[in-house]
């Protein structure tokens, strides 16, 4: 009897820890509570989208570094006047503001039909979709039901987002620790077809002595020009030199030609045990969609905050007590 009494006990804390890591998010959580929602935040990102192509890899990359620190709770939304929120942190410094922008708009757009209803952690999910879906990529169901985080600080940044020199293995611990297997991983990598980074997360690699080896060296040379020694630190470049606005398989193909514009990109190629992953999303389209789209899911449950946690922010930048 102790020892069942005991498996029940443990059984109920994993359930409970499942529970709470991706709460009780569903479909259609808004089909009464704001019916038009989707439409809302649709018509929204569409309209900043006209203004700036920047709002597609701002909105999806804005996603991404929300959910790796304390979960998918729009905290790195919130603004500190003493510099010392989420977003303040070195690594978030580059999060384009228009990815900001865009989730404000769609919020202050939802909260004129259904007041104090939708959480800007949903918006920010459902915005990340309509984002890859503007720029060709495809389309899938978004669960919701997110409260938003309480807890937005510079410190908790530090160890939790994957940095330019990654290797495989660093990559697969930090990606494990959401619950993402390689593959996921790897289909999330794919969103580097999209958007731009700053000359200085990747001069390492052409300014040692020798040239990263695994850098094609015409593509090296182009990011020499564009990316001289002692650049201004604003000049950004395109992660994908082939099709940087468009939302394909592409970027695949490009590490697989020596073109990854992170070492952590290129490694997906030169490691042997995701090399065939790469292999296959390049060559196949449909398996890297239907791939991102899973990894989108699932990356969307982690650490969310449900039920009774957190809030219901009514402006995404500020917690509302």
């Amino acid at each position: 009897m102790e020892v069942l009494r005991r498996w029940l006990i443990l059984l109920s804390m994993v359930l409970m820890i499942m529970q709470r890591g991706e709460g009780q998010l569903l479909e259609n959580f808004y089909a009464n509570s704001c019916p038009n929602l989707e439409s809302i935040v649709r018509q929204e990102v569409s309209t900043k989208f006209t203004q700036t192509f920047v709002t597609i890899p701002a909105t999806l990359r804005l996603f991404f570094h929300d959910c790796f620190v304390e979960g998918c709770d729009a905290s790195v939304l919130i603004s500190s006047s003493s510099g010392d929120a989420e977003k303040d942190a070195k690594d978030n410094l580059s999060l384009a503001g228009d990815g900001f922008d865009t989730v404000i708009k769609a919020k202050q757009a939802v909260e004129t039909q259904c007041p104090g209803v939708v959480s800007c952690a949903d918006i920010l999910a459902l915005a990340a979709r309509e984002v890859v879906v503007l720029a060709g990529g495809p389309t899938w169901e978004v669960e919701l039901g997110r409260r938003d985080g309480l807890i937005s600080q510079t410190s908790r940044v530090t160890g939790n987002l994957p940095q330019p020199e990654f290797n495989l293995d660093q990559l697969n611990t930090l990606f494990a620790r959401n619950n993402l297997t390689q593959l996921d991983m790897i289909a999330l990598s794919g969103a580097h077809t999209l958007g731009f980074s700053h000359c200085d997360r990747f001069s390492s690699r052409i300014y040692s002595s020798p040239i990263d080896p695994t850098l094609d060296s015409s593509y090296a040379q182009q990011l020499m020009d564009a990316c001289p020694q002692n650049v201004d630190p604003s000049i950004a470049i395109n992660m994908d030199p082939e099709t940087p606005r468009t939302f394909d398989n592409v970027y695949y193909q490009n590490i697989i030609g020596g073109k990854g514009l992170f070492s952590s990109d290129q490694v997906l190629n030169t490691d042997p045990d995701s090399e065939p992953t790469v292999s296959d999303f390049a060559t196949n389209p449909g398996n890297f969609n239907a791939a991102f789209i899973t990894a989108m899911r699932k990356l969307g449950r982690v650490g969310v905050k449900t039920g009774n946690e957190g809030e219901i922010r009514i402006d995404c930048t500020t917690f509302n007590s």
